[in-house]
């Protein structure tokens, strides 16, 4: 597990987070589809960055990759009560998130990408990898976020302050945390402990696609 993908999640929002913890994709789903709005709160933080990254390959301006993102939402908000495999939601948002991406760029706005093809609808052999590892991501994201969360106040705010850049010194980190500074690598490595046994990072672990 990189000190890069850890640092992405020291910002994360508790009590939504943790409450994805508990909620699968399909109870989510349903929940959301049914009004509740925390269960929607943690769609979109989840998947969010999927939307994103797919902009970023389209070389969209904040502006236009927030108005794709809006785009996106609305459009998943009135097709909540229709999905029938909640399992492919991942996979829906992403061919939206395209095709709304090409609809704002236009012809003269060529995604990065050569190899994209103008239907957004129909992924292409080579194009079907990109998706993979687009969905991986915010599947790693989230899963990362989740363990985040469900550590305790004091543990989030030591990775947050283990994890800034320019790299903070023990002695500071000691200072601000008022702890030993014999005890801030071994407070460490049980939150690190931590977050490989919590299970979504785990299977991610067991699967090959986070590093031990």
């Amino acid at each position: 597990m990189t000190a890069q993908a850890l640092s992405s999640v020291a910002q994360a929002d508790t009590g939504m987070l943790a409450a994805a913890a508990a909620n699968p994709l399909v109870q989510l789903v349903a929940s959301a589809a049914d009004g509740d709005k925390r269960a929607w709160d943690v769609l979109v933080e989840r998947f969010g960055p999927l939307i994103w990254s797919i902009c970023r390959r389209y070389r969209l301006s904040y502006a236009d990759a927030e108005d794709v993102g809006q785009n996106v939402w609305l459009q998943l908000m009135g097709h909540l009560d229709k999905i029938r495999d909640p399992a492919a939601l991942p996979g829906w948002l992403a061919t939206v998130t395209r095709r709304e991406c090409l609809r704002m760029a236009g012809p003269a706005k060529p995604p990065r990408a050569a190899g994209y093809v103008l239907d957004a609808e129909i992924l292409a052999d080579e194009q079907s990898g990109t998706a993979d590892e687009e969905l991986l991501a915010a599947e790693r994201y989230g899963a990362l976020r989740e363990a985040f969360a469900a550590l305790p106040p004091s543990g989030q705010r030591l990775i947050a302050l283990l994890l800034q850049d320019p790299p903070v010194s023990y002695a500071e980190i000691s200072a601000r945390l008022d702890i030993p500074v014999g005890s801030i690598g071994p407070t460490r490595r049980r939150c690190v402990d931590k977050l490989r046994a919590y299970p979504a990072v785990a299977a991610l672990i067991d699967a090959g696609h986070l590093v031990r």
